[in-house]
């Protein structure tokens, strides 16, 4: 799939930055290709049974490392795999390079590489790429968000009795109670359905695209939500921390919603 043709009319330095990440996701998503649904995937686990890492991760991430080093050394880097690089530089890549390893595993769709441009660390680009599904999204601080060069917008619904929301579950939880079961049974009694996709950048982007109209997680990396998170804000999601002790623990939700979001998930 040929990204590039899908660059908007940007500033050039944004336009060049863009490029770039573009650059980066097709690369990573032609060895997603290169292994998905092939015999003999090789793969481990890290700090469970359910937290899974294959060599396409291991290959994706090394080819976009190779690109920032060739083309922006002086930039820092988070990258799931090989963690922190220079991370008190003003300029930063946050990179997934295979989010939804498990799916991927398992031979399902919804896996994608993600890539965010940090200043100051604060996401300016974001890119989630899933190869298999043809489906690009991205965006620009303040110039909105694409979905295959096409601008999109989170949904309008405003009854959740009629809403479809995402959720995931965090890797840890069979060791803490702490583990979103109470809040996916309070949820569940109140929405026309609830999916489990297993890609935290897919739940964003489909929110910011109004396929989902909601989607709240606990416990998630920067490197799980930098691009999506900027991706559903520039498509008018309100995108909040719900909770300051599990790590990243995100609601993402249309501002219609959004208040019954968080009364059902918060009491408030």
């Amino acid at each position: 799939m040929n990204l590039s043709k899908y660059l908007p009319d940007l500033l050039e330095e944004y336009r060049y930055l863009l490029s770039a990440a573009f650059t980066m996701a097709e690369n990573a998503g032609g060895i997603h290709m290169k292994y998905f649904r092939k015999s003999g995937l090789e793969q481990s686990t890290k700090l469970n049974d359910s937290d899974v890492v294959t060599i396409a991760d291991k290959e994706a991430e090394a080819s976009i490392l190779t690109f920032i080093h060739q083309h922006f050394p002086t930039h820092g880097i988070i990258s799931e795999e090989s963690g922190i690089e220079h991370d008190d530089r003003e300029w930063r890549w946050v990179i997934d390079p295979l989010d939804g390893t498990t799916n991927f595993a398992m031979g399902l769709p919804p896996f994608c590489v993600s890539i965010a441009l940090e200043r100051n660390k604060e996401a300016i680009i974001g890119v989630v790429y899933a190869p298999y599904l043809g489906e690009c999204f991205y965006a620009v601080k303040g110039m909105g968000t694409w979905l295959n060069g096409i601008p999109i917008h989170c949904s309008d619904k405003s009854e959740l009795s009629k809403a479809v929301i995402a959720t995931g579950m965090p890797y840890d939880r069979n060791d803490n109670p702490d583990n979103n079961l109470a809040e996916i049974c309070r949820m569940a009694l109140c929405v026309r359905g609830i999916r489990r996709m297993g890609s935290a950048a897919i739940d964003l982007c489909y929110t910011a695209a109004g396929y989902f109209d909601a989607y709240w997680e606990l416990n998630l990396n920067r490197w799980d939500v930098a691009a999506g998170q900027l991706i559903a804000l520039e498509a008018g999601v309100i995108v909040e921390s719900i909770r300051s002790d599990r790590n990243h623990s995100l609601l993402a939700s249309n501002p219609n919603l959004y208040p019954s979001m968080c009364s059902i998930l918060l009491g408030k």
